[in-house]
């Protein structure tokens, strides 16, 4: 396989050795296989938050493609349990058609539900790990499956002890505590104006499902094959979170948000105050989106070099101009910005 074929940024080399897993038995025999013989694994989701090296990969990858939804319900509660290779929107949508919410503000996200958790996959004020009851995964030091709790996932923004550890385990499935309320608290100032509403206010599921959408669409940030500005990873970088100190150095204009003991700084205000504006190019093969600040795109034969030598000068602008130094969101494989 190649895994310009394969993400959606379509970059990255050859990768021959390669299994398609469509059972957990599948999944784990093959990491337990490469583990053995000591070979280096890639679990391949959607590939949606991926750059990988132009170069031929050295390992075995596995597609975790295993599929299925189970629903109980507790109480006020609906217990939600996804395996890993669930299409993310075709969960948020299917809820959604089931009378269950919670997942609407995540609309439109792309990629697994196996990848979720992982990166703590937030948007428009709402994190999955607010959501998680628990974690199935395969212990590759144990030789074992467990479930894992939100606290022994480590949650924190886009951050989680899968990407700390990410030989560790393999996500297999993940259970969501959602409800049938029907209508969902807003947090997010955007998204409350798109609805006409405060923020603190509630609305239907569905009307926030349709707005996040559009939101997403006004942003590239829905994949579609016949539009190059949505041939991206997503947000290329995370919005920093920075000390109090940090923050209040910055242009009184500068958006920021608590983010615990700490602000959250918006990246796509830095880097488009440092002067990189939306369809910056160094080559015209890789370019800022046109409709976003954070999405770095393939004009159609861009390399994971083109994209890492536009990362770089990105990220050398907002470090001269704000002494922030941005943190890749994206996966890198087999290429650093270092």
């Amino acid at each position: 396989m190649h895994f310009a074929d394969s993400t959606t940024l379509r970059i990255g080399g050859e990768a021959p050795s390669f299994v398609h897993a469509t059972t957990e038995a599948e999944l784990i025999a093959a990491v337990q296989q490469a583990d053995h013989q000591g070979e280096p694994t890639l679990i391949l989701g959607g590939g949606s938050n991926l750059l990988v090296s132009d170069a031929r990969f050295d390992g075995l990858v596995v597609r975790a493609d295993v599929r299925g939804v189970a629903i109980q319900e507790v109480g006020d509660l609906v217990f939600v349990t996804a395996a890993c290779g669930e299409p993310w929107d075709d969960l948020v949508a299917a809820c959604l058609a089931s009378g269950i919410n919670g997942l609407e503000a995540l609309s439109g996200i792309p990629g697994t539900v196996g990848a979720t958790p992982i990166q703590n996959v937030g948007a428009y004020g709402i994190d999955v790990a607010s959501l998680i009851a628990t974690v199935r995964v395969w212990d590759r030091h144990q030789q074992a499956l467990r479930d894992l709790s939100p606290q022994e996932c480590a949650f924190t923004y886009r951050h989680s002890a899968f990407k700390d550890e990410p030989d560790h385990w393999i996500v297999l499935a993940v259970t969501f505590a959602l409800a049938r309320t029907g209508r969902s608290r807003i947090s997010y100032p955007q998204l409350a104006q798109a609805l006409g509403l405060e923020v603190g206010d509630t609305a239907l599921a569905v009307e926030i499902r349709e707005a996040v959408l559009h939101l997403r669409e006004q942003k590239g940030m829905l994949l579609d094959d016949d539009d190059r500005d949505t041939w991206s990873a997503g947000s290329f970088f995370t919005n920093p979170v920075v000390p109090a100190a940090a923050a209040s150095a910055l242009p009184a204009e500068c958006p920021r948000y608590p983010e615990g003991a700490h602000v959250k700084l918006s990246a796509a205000w830095l880097i488009e105050q440092a002067g990189v504006g939306r369809g910056y190019t160094l080559n015209g093969r890789a370019a800022v989106s046109s409709r976003h600040a954070l999405a770095l795109t393939n004009r159609g034969d861009a390399s994971a070099a083109d994209v890492i030598e536009l990362a770089r000068a990105i990220r050398a602008r907002v470090l001269e101009n704000f002494g922030i130094l941005l943190t890749p969101e994206v996966r890198l494989v087999g290429c650093s910005l270092d």
